[in-house]
C-alpha cells in the first residue's frame, strides 16, 4: 500500500492524519484522496478517536489537484469505455457522468465527512492550502495556521470552477463578496490576513504548530464528544434553516444531551466542585 496518507491514533484520543506527498506539496494525486476517505471513515466509526486533526508533510498542507496528473490525462488516449462507444457525443456524456460520480464520491468521503462528522475536526495548516486543499481545510471545524500558511482558491489559474465544497464553505466564513473575490482573482493570502478574515481561528509560530495544535486537539478530545456532535448538527443546520427550525432542533438536541452520561457527570462534578471526567457519551 502507498503511504500517501499517514495515520496516528494517539493515546489522548486524537486521530492525527498527515497528507504525505511532500514532493507535490501534498497535491491530490496518487492514492491520497481514496486513502484520506478511508481513514476518515475509520476515525468516524472509532469511539476511541474523539478529535480528528489533519496536517501536511513537508512545506505544504495541500496544493489541491495534481495539475501534472491532469495534463497526463488530457494528453493520454481515451479510456476503454470511451473507445467502445463510436459516437463522440455519447462518449463525452458517458465520460462526464462517470467522472462526476467519482468526484462526488470523493467529496462525500472527505469534505462532507469532515463537516458533518460527530466529533471535532481540526486543520493544522503548516503551509500552502490552495484549491481543493483550501476547501478541505475549510471543511474542518477549526483551522490553526502556521505563520507560514498561505490560502487561496487557485481554481481560475487552471480554468476550473472549484470543488470539495469551497463555494459553500468560504462564503459562510468570510462573506459572499470576499469569497467571490478570492474565487475570481485567485489571490493568495498570508496567515495574518487569514486570521483577520476569520479563515484561521488562530496563528502560531511555525515550529509550534504541531505541538500547540495537538495540545488544542487533546483538550477537545477530553471533552463531551457526543455533545460536540449535537453542537455541530445545530450549527450546520443553522447555515440553511429558518430560526424556528433551528430552535426546534436545539430543543431536541438539548434534551438528548441532558440524558447523556457526560451531562450527568458534568452536573455531578459541578455540585462536587471538581473537574468533570468526560467519556464521550
Amino acid at each position: 500500500m502507498p503511504d500517501d496518507v499517514l495515520f496516528e491514533k494517539r493515546p489522548d484520543g486524537v486521530g492525527l492524519i498527515t497528507l504525505n506527498r511532500p514532493d507535490t506539496l501534498n497535491a491530490m494525486g496518487g492514492m491520497l484522496i481514496p486513502m484520506l476517505g478511508e481513514i476518515l471513515d475509520q476515525c468516524e466509526n472509532d469511539r476511541e478517536v474523539r478529535c480528528v486533526a489533519i496536517t501536511g508533510a513537508g512545506r505544504g498542507f495541500c496544493a489541491g489537484g495534481d495539475v501534472r496528473g491532469m495534463q497526463a490525462r488530457n494528453d493520454g488516449p481515451p479510456g476503454r469505455a470511451e473507445r467502445a462507444d463510436s459516437n463522440p457525443v455519447a462518449r463525452m456524456v458517458s465520460s462526464l457522468e462517470r467522472n462526476t460520480e467519482l468526484l462526488r464520491g470523493w467529496h462525500d468521503a472527505t469534505s462532507l465527512r469532515l463537516h458533518t462528522m460527530g466529533k471535532p475536526t481540526v486543520a493544522l495548516v503548516n503551509g500552502v492550502a490552495v484549491g481543493a486543499g483550501f476547501s478541505v481545510a475549510l471543511a474542518c471545524d477549526i483551522r490553526i495556521a502556521s505563520e507560514r500558511a498561505r490560502f487561496g482558491t487557485a481554481f481560475r489559474n487552471v480554468g476550473l470552477s472549484g470543488d470539495f465544497g469551497g463555494s459553500y464553505l468560504l462564503p459562510r466564513v468570510i462573506g459572499s463578496g470576499r469569497a467571490r473575490e478570492m474565487y475570481f482573482t485567485a489571490e493568495i493570502i498570508d496567515a495574518q490576513r487569514s486570521l483577520e478574515l476569520g479563515i484561521a481561528n488562530r496563528v502560531v509560530a511555525h515550529d509550534d504548530l504541531l505541538p500547540a495544535g495537538l495540545e488544542f486537539c487533546a483538550k477537545l478530545a477530553a471533552g463531551p464528544t457526543a455533545t460536540y456532535g449535537r453542537m455541530k448538527k445545530n450549527l450546520n443546520l443553522g447555515e440553511t434553516a429558518t430560526f424556528a427550525e433551528v430552535l426546534d432542533h436545539e430543543a431536541l438536541m438539548m434534551r438528548l444531551s441532558g440524558l447523556s452520561a457526560d451531562s450527568r457527570e458534568a452536573v455531578r462534578a459541578f455540585v462536587e466542585k471538581r473537574e468533570p471526567s468526560f467519556v464521550g457519551e
